[in-house]
């Protein structure tokens, strides 16, 4: 069941400060989950770009945040018009809303439920940032957010996550954001990259990590949110549905991670640092639909399946040619739809409904519906979003100049870098070959598992192993 409609008792509800408590706490673990986004994408770029990346996340954190007072909560979760938006006036700038008025027949306020769901609208846009590394404007960025956010992620909220959404009417399953979240993040990665083009040096440049152990920091702190995004959804710990999504979304995250080093082993001969947090976030990304509809079982075999398909999907972009950096689509977009049709075939009809999958004797209905629910919400984030990267493109310029993108995003829209190698204070620039002492690591910005000689790999179209060295045994230095 989505998170804020659900039925608790026959009875009045009344406020429970264990439920509201529990919210609370929940609240606090996803919004966690946004700076470890930053930390975790941070990592994965070289050294003149790292503070673009976090501020890229960073500022969702700002803008979003004004949006849903304003006016997005009432848009996401006001009363339906129609099945596509919702609208009530009291949820305008929260003013009209009592210090103890309950959320449906829930047993938390409306305040607690609304800054809940204020988090995940705060990290859905953060996630497409990743696909843009190294070349956007930072003014760009943060206009996209705001029309973003307006046109696509509050409506697609209401049709997932509302009362009279036409997707939750039709019961379409997304315990946690599969597809409000994840599918709808990638798809919008995947329109704008369209519009920006590819970096320069794309297929030719080594484009690695300049820290890794930031980008495991980053990973092991979405792990730790992610309990609070997947089992706060149940908006109550009364009845062990919460707890069963909790584990389930450990269970599928530690599957997804083995099944992405054992692809990775079997197709490049190495298990990598950076495959083990990428193939984490695949499973975490793919059990989020489908933690309140799956056994422990089945958890595993959603992690072992997302990680092994995400891991193959990140290479798609040199099939193509399209330029996602940090791999948005690969993993987001992928594990998303993965992890929604699974339900399709594993929801035991146990858990938070009474839906059951084709291998549990549901047949292929649930599919059906699971299937409707991915291609609506891709194609019309694939499309909006696309188009709101033209129009932004066409007014103001979405991309940064060539020397600027050359020099480093840091430099050119913060006046700042992320370390001083100079010595001289927190505004230096990093001395030539800085950036590979800072760490000479395999990049995720060419693909996770992937070489560190990726693009230059991925031109002849071969993709070794992440982590390999050259032929000297030793690690080739390339600029920041």
């Amino acid at each position: 069941m989505p998170p804020g409609i659900m039925t608790l008792a026959a009875d009045k509800a009344t406020l429970s400060p264990a439920n509201t408590g529990f919210m609370l706490i929940c609240t606090a673990l996803v919004m966690l989950m946004t700076p470890a986004l930053a930390f975790f994408y941070g990592g994965m770029v070289r050294v003149k770009s790292v503070l673009n990346m976090l501020m890229m996340s960073f500022i969702s954190l700002g803008i979003v945040t004004v949006l849903w007072v304003l006016y997005g909560f009432g848009l996401a979760f006001g009363q339906d018009n129609g099945g596509f938006l919702g609208w009530t006036g009291d949820f305008a700038g929260l003013g009209g809303i009592g210090l103890t008025e309950l959320w449906g027949t829930t047993t938390i306020p409306v305040y607690v439920f609304a800054v809940f769901q204020l988090m995940f609208a705060v990290i859905t846009p953060a996630l497409i940032s990743g696909a843009l590394a190294d070349r956007v404007k930072f003014t760009a960025w943060a206009l996209f957010i705001a029309l973003w956010a307006t046109v696509v992620y509050f409506p697609v909220a209401h049709w997932v996550w509302a009362e009279g959404g036409w997707l939750f009417d039709l019961g379409v399953i997304d315990f946690a954001g599969g597809t409000a979240v994840h599918i709808n993040a990638g798809a919008a990665a995947l329109g704008v990259i369209l519009v920006v083009g590819k970096r320069i040096g794309f297929k030719k440049d080594p484009m690695r990590p300049h820290s890794l152990p930031l980008v495991m920091l980053g990973a092991g702190l979405l792990w730790f949110g992610w309990f609070g995004f997947n089992a706060g959804s149940w908006l109550n710990n009364d009845d062990g549905v919460g707890a069963v999504a909790f584990v389930n979304t450990q269970v599928a995250t530690a599957a997804a991670m083995l099944g992405w080093l054992g692809y990775e082993k079997l197709r490049h001969g190495s298990f990598t640092t950076l495959g083990a947090a990428s193939g984490a976030v695949a499973g975490l990304v793919a059990i989020t639909p489908a933690c309140g509809a799956v056994s422990p079982l089945g958890a595993i075999a959603v992690g072992v399946i997302a990680g092994v398909l995400c891991a193959m999907a990140v290479g798609l972009k040199y099939r193509f040619g399209y330029d996602d950096s940090l791999d948005v689509v690969g993993v987001h977009l992928v594990g998303g739809v993965v992890g929604s049709l699974l339900i399709g075939l594993f929801a035991t009809g146990g858990v938070q409904s009474d839906a059951r999958g084709l291998f549990y004797g549901g047949g292929l209905e649930q599919l059906g519906k699971q299937a409707v629910g991915v291609v609506c919400v891709l194609s019309y984030s694939l499309v909006v979003s696309f188009l709101l990267a033209k129009i932004i493109d066409w007014v103001m310029g979405f991309r940064v100049s060539e020397d600027e993108e050359v020099a480093g995003v840091d430099q050119a829209a913060h006046a700042e870098t992320a370390y001083d190698f100079g010595g001289t204070g927190g505004g230096a620039v990093a001395r030539p070959g800085a950036g590979a002492a800072a760490g000479g690591a395999p990049s995720h910005g060419d693909g996770p598992g992937r070489s560190k000689h990726q693009d230059t790999a991925a031109a002849s179209g071969k993709a070794p192993a992440s982590g390999e060295t050259s032929a000297s045994g030793k690690e080739k230095r390339v600029d920041a």
